[in-house]
């Protein structure tokens, strides 16, 4: 709720009235420049509430040295996964409870909340027995860190996480569009958050949708050179890979894959029955991943595709977009060789 590293001032001052504090105002850092700060200023503590950073972010061996680097690296996972191979010095792995667990609490069973895509909330409950007694919620484990570290002069953790209609009823006097947050889930089950678009009321100095003309990049190639794009599968949620198969593509049973013109196939004399290198080398660091396999397919010339996160290892940090310093995952120049 409110997780940005750039809040804003009403934000800022909403939290200020309701917990009485001052929150820091300095702004932090999004996930390239942490990665950044991480590989160059050793000794950084990295806390991840679930996700799997070293696959999801680019530059992998660069992302995977960072988190090296930290003193300490602490991930609050439901199952493991690969950025947990890479701890810091020291190295802590916290499970949770997931969504289809039944979370016990003093005050009874817990529900969670959650929002779709469309800006939708609705409460969730699990309904499965933990795998085990001592497996906490993440609102739980957030709590008790916070308990032990900040204190409870300000929030009272250990009493919040009795009942989690506490949790929400803070979260109701702080963030805007959530007000009667336990009332709304109560009467109606689900919610729509505040949007102004949806409803055609804009908030700009014109009060009107503000529509913009991009011109497109002029990338330039060398003779050698392709422009890959990094995709995702019909069975894959972000990282998580639920199955081999890319029903959209038609490609069964394998993702270490490139997918090419054939007018390019013919142009680099690549043999469809031999595996390829692809490799870049932005800012003199050469990259590189193997064995990768050729389907031929329906794609512009010049360009390939690759498979998320297989292929991020090819996708350099310092690769971004200049407003949202988002990865530039589409546009990104490679080299290819088959020995």
């Amino acid at each position: 709720m409110g997780i940005w590293e750039r809040p804003s001032k009403e934000f800022l001052e909403s939290l200020a009235s309701t917990f009485n504090f001052e929150p820091p105002r300095a702004h932090g850092v999004d996930v390239v420049a942490a990665i950044q700060l991480m590989h160059e200023e050793p000794g950084k503590v990295f806390m991840a509430m679930g996700g799997n950073l070293l696959s999801a972010a680019p530059d992998t061996a660069y992302t995977k040295t960072a988190l090296e680097n930290c003193g300490m690296t602490i991930h609050v996972s439901t199952k493991l996964n690969r950025s947990h191979l890479y701890p810091g010095d020291i190295g802590f792995i916290l499970p949770c409870l997931g969504r289809t667990d039944i979370i016990q609490e003093q005050s009874g069973i817990q529900k969670l909340t959650v929002e779709n895509s469309m800006g939708m909330v609705h409460s969730t409950q699990g309904n499965q027995k933990p795998r085990s007694e001592h497996l906490l919620s993440e609102p739980h484990i957030i709590s008790q860190i916070a308990s032990r570290t900040v204190g409870n002069k300000i929030v009272n953790w250990d009493s919040l996480i009795q009942d989690y209609d506490q949790i929400r009823e803070l979260i109701s006097k702080s963030v805007k569009g959530f007000e009667s947050f336990n009332e709304k889930l109560k009467n109606n089950a689900v919610f729509e958050l505040p949007n102004g678009p949806r409803k055609g009321t804009f908030t700009n100095d014109i009060g009107k949708a503000r529509f913009t003309v991009n011109s497109l990049p002029d990338y330039h190639l060398e003779e050698d050179e392709l422009m890959m794009m990094t995709i995702r599968s019909h069975d894959q949620f972000n990282t998580t890979i639920y199955g081999m198969d890319d029903r959209y593509r038609g490609i069964y049973g394998i993702r270490t894959v490139v997918l090419m013109n054939k007018s390019d196939i013919a142009t680099f004399a690549l043999d469809l029955q031999k595996p390829v290198t692809l490799y870049n080398s932005y800012g003199q660091k050469t990259r590189k991943v193997v064995g990768l396999t050729i389907i031929p397919y329906d794609i512009p010339r010049r360009c390939i595709a690759t498979y998320f996160p297989e292929c991020n290892e090819l996708v350099p940090l310092q690769l971004k977009a200049r407003k949202s310093n988002t990865p530039a995952s589409k546009s990104v120049k490679v080299k290819i060789s088959q020995a």
